[in-house]
């Protein structure tokens, strides 16, 4: 599949992105090839692959799930600027 510069301009102002006219001919150019090489890999016969999930077969070492710090928050609530309910009070940063 190629790209003409036209389909280029309409990717390049939907990404709002300002291109020369010497970038316009260079990322056609580089857009077409990405496209074909896309397509070449796309009729590559891959029935007989099973899909995985990475290249490597690495298992993720897992903990035990252990508690094992001591629940602190009345300690930290304690010196807090403002809590309520158990709960910490910060000032408003979004406006609604």
């Amino acid at each position: 599949m190629s790209l003409t510069t036209t389909d280029v301009k309409k990717i390049a102002h939907l990404a709002r992105l300002n291109l020369s006219d010497e970038d316009l001919v260079t990322y056609t150019a580089q857009l077409s090839n990405i496209l074909n090489f896309v397509e070449q890999m796309s009729q590559a016969n891959t029935d007989s692959i099973e899909p995985i999930a990475h290249s490597l077969e690495l298992s993720q070492p897992l903990r035990p799930d252990v508690v094992t710090e001591m629940n602190e928050r009345k300690e930290f609530q304690a010196i807090a600027p403002q809590v309520e309910a158990g709960l910490y009070l910060v000032p408003q940063v979004i406006e609604g």
